[in-house]
């Protein structure tokens, strides 16, 4: 899916449209302009001055959005420069949208045209006219936008002989408050690309802030994060041959519900960055290194399983055993589980369907056998190793691993030769029924994060 964070209003999806933050100034204008209209009779013109990329297409577009009694549309070329077609606009608008207050928008006119200098008294002298005759009793507003702020002066002077249709002089959109730039991005980027977030591709809140502070308009800002995305997309791309999996065993439907929600079922069991982050207390925002934590998720590709423990006790008991035979009735049930499909590459979103713990006698035994493990975490890796060894996916238990940074032991390493060229890095989290909390799940995540950062270097070793 190709990335897309439109700056302009003509970029975005009509969709987004009606998310557009109004500019409450600008709206007490328009009411004004109906107001002094019903009042005194004929037209209202505001020449509106903004620097690019200030939202003043969006602001002025959309006032019909926020006031349901309000028409806008936008004036070609031909129309600015003949009255007659002007006017024959006006009257085809107004019979369309009866009993509406027509807002007729020129949009940065002057910049794509020859001989500018002598637009103002032109278009000014037409609706002049007009506000004398034939529109003097259609309501309309004729807001010119424009980004030169000499052309704005231009326009207000040239309604010196008509200063009543004038309707403010130096009007400036300056857009949204800067606090709320980094909100509007994200929401933004979300809506258009399916609901996924900005940290997806290693641009996390801090990066957009910091790129807002040092924007002049929010054009601009989403433009900057618009290049950042584009920086690093390829790094986030080029995928290292690491892929790490947190493996959570569970007991029950309420331990499995605990830790679906630091995951992404349907992306593969991907981690769900937002809800962990969520998850943080405010001194772990303000003093971790999110950043790297965040490029390390996407570096090794972080997944969290959850497995249920009745589809592993049959084939764990007796840990003590090396070689043990396993009854290819569990086997074949093993290797239906998420876990086993997600590290065999054979996962597909289609094919998702929600594990549910289901009351059983089996269920009961497992739940039972699995309270006397949980102080056996090797020895339940060095068996989860035979088992995927045993289904075709070459593996070894507390494996360890160099870099140029540091080293790291996997409680399960293995490889999918089939599937492609990956190393996975199963980290079995053999955690009690009772430990098994929002709490205890953040902080394993946050410690397994930590680690592979240090290993790949993102951070230093403390």
């Amino acid at each position: 899916m190709a990335l897309r964070l439109p700056s302009r209003y003509e970029d975005l999806d009509t969709a987004y449209h009606g998310r557009l933050v109004p500019d409450q100034t600008l709206l007490a204008l328009v009411n004004r302009a109906k107001k002094s209209i019903d009042m005194s009779g004929g037209i209202r013109f505001l020449p509106l001055w903004g620097q690019s990329g200030a939202g003043k297409s969006c602001a002025a577009i959309e006032i019909s959005t926020h006031m349901p009694t309000v028409h806008t549309f936008i004036l070609s070329r031909e129309e600015i420069e003949s009255k007659e077609l002007l006017l024959t606009r006006i009257h085809h608008e107004a019979q369309q949208q009866k009993d509406k207050f027509l807002v007729a928008i020129i949009d940065q006119f002057e910049e794509r045209v020859i001989g500018k200098e002598r637009i103002p008294t032109q278009f000014i002298e037409h609706i002049s006219l007009l506000d004398r005759a034939e529109l003097r009793n259609i309501p309309t507003l004729f807001i010119w936008l424009t980004t030169d702020k000499a052309f704005q002066a231009q326009l207000q002077e040239a309604t010196s002989r008509n200063r009543r249709i004038l309707l403010e002089s130096d009007f400036e959109v300056t857009g949204p408050e800067k606090t709320n730039w980094p909100t509007i991005i994200k929401q933004t980027f979300s809506f258009h690309n399916a609901e996924k977030c900005l940290a997806d591709y290693g641009i996390i809140d801090e990066d957009i802030s910091n790129l807002s502070d040092r924007a002049v308009t929010l054009g601009s800002a989403i433009e900057q994060v618009g290049n950042l995305l584009l920086k690093e997309e390829p790094d986030i791309q080029n995928l290292s041959k690491f892929q790490v999996i947190v493996v959570w065993p569970v007991a029950d439907s309420l331990r499995n519900t605990r830790v679906l929600q630091f995951s992404n079922p349907k992306d593969g069991y991907t981690l769900n960055w937002d809800f962990w982050f969520s998850q943080l207390n405010l001194e772990d925002k303000a003093h971790l290194p999110l950043h790297a934590y965040n490029k390390t998720r996407l570096y090794f590709d972080f997944r969290i399983i959850p497995i249920r423990v009745v589809d592993l006790h049959k084939l764990c008991t007796n840990l003590e055993d090396p070689a043990p035979e396993l009854a290819q009735t569990y086997m074949n049930r093993f290797q239906q589980t998420h876990f086993f499909h997600v590290v065999s590459g054979n996962w597909s979103e289609y094919d998702y369907n929600p594990v549910r713990e289901r009351e059983s006698k089996r269920a009961t035994e497992a739940e039972a056998w699995y309270k006397t493990v949980t102080d056996k975490p090797v020895l339940l890796g060095k068996r989860l190793a035979y088992i995927l060894t045993r289904c075709g996916l070459p593996s070894q238990y507390e494996h360890p691993i160099e870099s140029s940074y540091g080293n790291v032991r996997a409680d399960v390493h293995t490889r999918r030769p089939e599937y492609d060229d990956k190393e996975l890095l199963l980290e079995l989290k053999v955690f009690s029924s009772e430990n098994t909390m929002p709490s205890s799940i953040k902080d394993a995540i946050k410690t397994t994060i930590r680690k592979y950062a240090q290993f790949a270097g993102f951070i230093g070793r403390q």
